[in-house]
């Protein structure tokens, strides 16, 4: 992805656009490679980068959602599990089958837990990832070694996906220019306005300060948390359509959590599931539901969610993580759809909503990272009707993500690049130098900071330590003393003068420090 090549593009006044899509987290990125893929031109604005929101702050799972099922919402359950074998068929390289253990110190849950899992694997049919289980006390250990003994009468395992959300949303989005779709990041919408037989949408680019002035047949507000802001920028009366809620996650060292199963608890005190993954070398906790007034680009944990994961955590393992033992803590924000009889939102559906304004204009919110792809198809086939455009048959279904590869797994830490790696390998090859870790406690080299810089449209420091790489994710501390290597290699890729390097620096030390628990 060439992001100057991007940029003439959207500043071509003369082109008018079968789409402009608001947005460039997964349900913007996904409608984008959807549309493409169909033919339409396509052009994607993001405010900040690619996945700077929600989309890179999950719980890295894709999922049909045991809790779904306990909440009789088949529908749902069945469409997640569908679009989770279609992922793992298009995008090899970056989702796994991850074993999950549900322990059980009541007599009845191996039976009552044991049946409903079965039942969750049964409705996947033929994606199925792998068979449910029953397992005795000593299996449940073995899976988990570092699980509360005392009590354990055995657990139940079943299969689920796991991803890194980050990398296949940067992954779309090479998949969506790879179709045609122009996409920009760093370019936040203006203004939006009806005009005669179409859409004129401003924004403006923050590196360069120019205005972009475009013109489409339809516009699509993919803006997710921030959909109602996009909306009112068309009708300032509109009302509320999202009712914000945060969750957040803990990431611990890999020793708390040894082996290569996760922990599901089904039930906590704020009426969630709870799971404890490993995730690139290290152990992740989530999550929380707490409804927000606002939203913010960088939502911050709040004290009580950091000690209700801390505490349930605690429950369940033998050597317990305390919050000296947290190497980051990450926030993110669902866009949950507004029901009037909702008594909080931990009760709201994670279904998708499609709304269309009096004026025409075309919003997609709710949903979840694993059904990215269906919410998508939903999106397309309604702008068309609404914009008149020719009737195209959706492609996506057997669309390969950018980087398929079946055999990725030989890239070794490389692999989340999938047919990506061999050029990063090149780079090393052709200098020893580049293939220089940036810190002894992550496995990021420097190549990955030239690739990404040249390749994935990073603009900025933290774009790198918190999305192309997932440095800041895995350990904040780790990363902040990354932060000056990564500007001064940006700095010469981009053409940047030491000014750059040290605003970028301090930059990301405010985002960073956010990261951190405080002492």
């Amino acid at each position: 992805m060439n992001r100057p090549a991007m940029l003439a593009r959207a500043l071509d006044r003369s082109e008018t656009w079968d789409m402009i899509i608001i947005g460039g987290g997964a349900t913007g990125v996904g409608v984008a490679v959807d549309a493409a893929a169909r033919g339409f031109s396509v052009l994607l604005l993001e405010q900040s980068d690619f996945g700077k929101g929600t989309s890179s702050r999950s719980t890295k799972l894709v999922h049909g959602g045991v809790r779904y099922l306990e909440q009789g919402n088949l529908s749902l359950v069945m469409e997640a599990l569908r679009e989770r074998g279609l992922l793992r068929h298009n995008a090899p390289h970056l989702v796994h089958d991850l074993p999950f253990v549900v322990p059980c110190y009541q007599w009845w849950e191996r039976i009552f837990y044991g049946a409903g899992l079965k039942a969750y694997n049964l409705l996947s049919g033929k994606q199925r990832f792998g068979p449910s289980e029953i397992l005795s006390r000593e299996a449940a250990l073995a899976h988990l070694p570092n699980l509360k003994s005392d009590g354990l009468r055995g657990g139940v395992v079943y299969h689920d996906g796991q991803f890194d959300d980050a990398r296949l949303l940067i992954h779309l989005a090479a998949t969506a220019a790879e179709q045609g779709a122009i996409l920009l990041n760093y370019a936040p919408v203006t203004a939006i306005a009806r005009k005669s037989g179409g859409w004129s949408v401003r924004a403006r680019d923050t590196e360069s300060g120019k205005e972009i002035e475009a013109k489409a047949r339809v516009v699509i507000n993919a803006a997710g948390a921030f959909c109602d802001p996009v909306r009112r920028l068309a009708n300032p009366a509109a009302a509320p359509l999202v009712m914000p809620s945060q969750g957040i996650h803990l990431v611990f060292a890999c020793d708390f959590l040894p082996g290569n199963s996760a922990l599901m608890v089904p039930h906590t005190n704020d009426g969630r599931v709870m799971f404890a993954i490993p995730w690139h070398g290290h152990t992740l906790v989530g999550t929380t539901d707490t409804p927000l007034a606002e939203v913010s680009l960088e939502p911050k944990a709040q004290e009580r969610e950091i000690d209700f994961l801390v505490d349930t955590t605690a429950r369940y393992l033998a050597k317990a993580p305390t919050r000296k033992d947290v190497l980051s803590v990450f926030t993110g924000i669902r866009p949950l759809v507004r029901r009037a009889s909702a008594k909080n939102t931990a009760a709201l559906s994670r279904d998708h909503t499609i709304h269309v304004d009096p004026k025409g204009l075309l919003t997609i919110t709710g949903g979840k990272w694993t059904t990215y792809r269906n919410m998508a198809e939903d999106c397309v086939n309604q702008a068309i009707r609404l914009a008149h455009l020719p009737a195209r048959r959706c492609a996506t279904r057997d669309l390969k993500v950018h980087g398929y590869h079946s055999h990725a797994g030989q890239f070794g830490k490389l692999e989340v690049y999938g047919a990506d790696a061999p050029a990063i390998c090149d780079l090393i090859a052709h200098d020893p130098s580049l293939g220089a870790l940036l810190h002894s406690d992550l496995p990021y080299c420097v190549a990955e900071v030239i690739w990404a810089t040249r390749h994935e449209m990073a603009r900025t420091v933290e774009d790198v330590l918190a999305r192309r790489t997932r440095a800041l994710v895995l350990n904040a501390r780790a990363a902040l003393a990354m932060a000056p290597a990564v500007a001064a290699l940006m700095a010469v890729e981009l053409k940047r003068d030491l000014a750059w390097q040290a605003s970028q620096v301090r930059e990301f030390t405010s985002v960073a420090l956010g990261y951190l628990l405080p002492s």
